[in-house]
């Protein structure tokens, strides 16, 4: 999530919105924060930092409006961390001044590691408070930290307990809130306010504006700078296709794509829980590094599962939607959607997990006749026709739909292509980059796709 993430080093300028090109110490941070900064690799902000920190510099409140991989961590945790040395001489520490609210244990690790990435040497201490581990540890803490990084229903429990107090807060921020209208943390939020004080600076970051979010965003934003990036398509540097495959051929198909398309860090995305264990198990019992991330593992078992990922330990990670919240890595090559996600917002939260700091990703989604209509609904958000793409040598066997324009057999195209040459996307600005390999097929009766070529796999078929 963060901008700032050591994982990934960024190096392009962004222009400011008054097409002043800025950096970090256009802000007037405080020294230590800059050195930090520095020590991630990054010279310049994204263009939601550029737009939300002189506000939140300023004590404004913030109402920021951007998707996955946009910096957000940092737009909300440089300014707060610069508010905190400037009280230091004034406040003390003897209880939390900043919290952050998120809607998962691996995003409110992951803003806590920010937090203390970006504070080291400034004696600002950062606390993470979250289920599925001891409470002890956590109580210590909070107890001695400015910034405390939460999941509300833990920390609802420790206040309603005495444990944490929240008097001392300063300022509020709400983290990806409408996954926490989603995830029905809502109501716990809105406790954990009331035990807040009045008067607070209050940042609220959310990728949509569902009505409930707004009503929110109405009721507790004050005279509220609005910041809007414009990220609903996703990044150019990803290169987007579907797969049609029969229902219950689906992890034949995946194997076979992780066989012959080279990969290094692939993202499996499916729409249970249940199927993500399972599916995970699968490809480990037939030699794949693979590991799973959902709600059924234990906080140390999720925590190994999410290291082992980013240093390539595991090559392959299946997860849900809800458990992959938080999740960033530099290293992910490929998000292949095992189930069609429910919404064109899902599928760029999704997808944004790849072609990061302008490399370029691999979208693949596998499709069955029952997932046209989401399919569409893609398109749209894309405004272009996705390859339909076959894997030569895959035994699809005879479930094929006749009557759904997906599974008509592809177009017979003169000649093989040239061993390793790319097949041309539909994405504009994608020419150059690395490709999906595959046969491309025909979309639908008289509407050629918009790949111009074919690529061949030369490799062997997965093993049914």
């Amino acid at each position: 999530m963060s901008g700032l993430d050591c994982r990934s080093r960024q190096s392009s300028f962004f222009p400011s919105s008054t097409g002043i090109f800025v950096d970090f110490s256009s802000f007037s941070l405080d020294r230590r924060i800059l050195a930090n900064v520095r020590d991630c690799g990054y010279v310049s902000p994204t263009p939601i930092q550029v737009q939300a920190m002189p506000a939140a510099l300023a004590g404004r409140d913030v109402l920021g409006l951007a998707q996955t991989g946009t910096g957000k961590t940092a737009a909300f945790a440089l300014p707060l961390l610069q508010h905190l040395i400037a009280a230091e001489a004034n406040d003390g520490h003897g209880a939390p001044r900043v919290l952050v609210l998120a809607p998962t244990r691996e995003l409110a690790l992951q803003i806590h590691e920010s937090f203390i990435t970006l504070g080291r040497q400034t004696g600002i201490r950062s606390a993470a408070v979250f289920g599925g581990v001891g409470e002890s540890p956590q109580i210590r803490a909070a107890r001695q930290a400015s910034v405390l990084v939460a999941c509300p229903g833990r920390l609802l429990d420790l206040v309603n307990r005495g444990h944490v107090d929240l008097s001392g807060i300063k300022a509020l921020v709400l983290d990806e809130a409408d996954h926490m209208f989603d995830m029905g943390f809502l109501p716990d939020v809105r406790r954990i306010m009331a035990e807040l004080p009045h008067k607070r600076q209050n940042l609220l970051f959310s990728a949509t504006m569902p009505p409930e979010i707004r009503k929110m965003a109405d009721q507790i934003l004050k005279d509220p700078v609005v910041v809007q990036v414009a990220n609903t398509a996703p990044a150019e540097t990803i290169s987007h296709c579907v797969y049609p495959v029969p229902g219950g051929r689906k992890a034949d198909l995946l194997e076979a794509l992780l066989t012959k398309t080279p990969h290094d860090c692939v993202l499996v995305f499916t729409r249970t829980k249940h199927r993500a264990k399972s599916l995970a198990r699968r490809l480990e019992g037939r030699g794949w590094l693979a590991t799973s991330l959902q709600g059924n593992l234990s906080q140390n078992r999720r925590q190994e599962a999410l290291d082992g990922f980013r240093t390539g330990k595991y090559r392959i990670m299946v997860a849900t939607d809800i458990a992959a919240r938080g999740i960033d890595c530099a290293r992910i090559t490929h998000v292949v959607n095992f189930d069609v996600p429910d919404t064109a917002e899902c599928y760029t939260h999704r997808i944004g997990r790849t072609g990061r700091a302008d490399k370029s990703g691999q979208a693949m989604t596998l499709v069955t006749p029952e997932d046209a209509d989401q399919i569409r609904m893609i398109e749209r958000i894309l405004r272009t026709s996705l390859s339909r793409m076959i894997v030569e040598g895959f035994a699809y066997g005879d479930e094929r739909s006749g009557n759904d324009t997906a599974f008509e057999e592809p177009r017979a195209l003169r000649g093989p292509a040239r061993s390793g040459a790319p097949a041309r996307q539909g994405r504009p600005g994608n020419r150059g980059k690395q490709e999906p390999q595959g046969l491309p097929a025909r979309s639908g009766p008289s509407r050629r796709t918009s790949s111009g070529g074919r690529s061949v796999f030369g490799m062997r078929p997965a093993a049914n």
